[in-house]
């Protein structure tokens, strides 16, 4: 329990973005505009993971140094990910049929853990760049 918290205190923005997530993806969606767009289920997921791969990426670098790889890979992508196919298991057998499981979604959260490393990474190459005035 310890050791949650400090995870909670050290990833704010992070926190935040996992429980939205979860609400969004166990609450039943309407019928809106939105829905005719073509997957706009999958490009959901691809924008939700990239900002949570992203807020996780940038939390980590500006509270860890140096940066630990095996750390940092769980907490940016095998995390997320499984927490990804968690959501998609209680989708299916929890929801009452309001929301259904997709292992499509699953892939879509994990393209978006890609893209948030892609970012991660030139962020990381951002933040270990020397100054130059000093």
């Amino acid at each position: 329990m310890k050791h949650l918290f400090q995870f909670f205190k050290a990833f704010p923005f992070t926190t935040f973005i996992i429980v939205v997530i979860w609400i969004v993806c166990l609450i039943p969606i309407p019928e809106n505009p939105l829905s005719h767009i073509s997957l706009i289920d999958k490009k959901t997921h691809i924008f939700l993971y990239t900002l949570l791969g992203s807020i996780i990426w940038l939390e980590y670098l500006k509270r860890h140094h140096p940066i630990k790889k095996y750390q940092l890979l769980t907490l940016t992508f095998l995390g997320p990910w499984l927490m990804s196919g968690i959501i998609e298991i209680v989708q299916e057998t929890c929801t009452s049929g309001n929301r259904s499981g997709d292992w499509f979604d699953f892939i879509a959260n994990g393209i978006g853990l890609v893209l948030a490393g892609v970012i991660g990474i030139l962020l990381a190459q951002c933040f270990s760049k020397p100054d130059k005035d000093a």
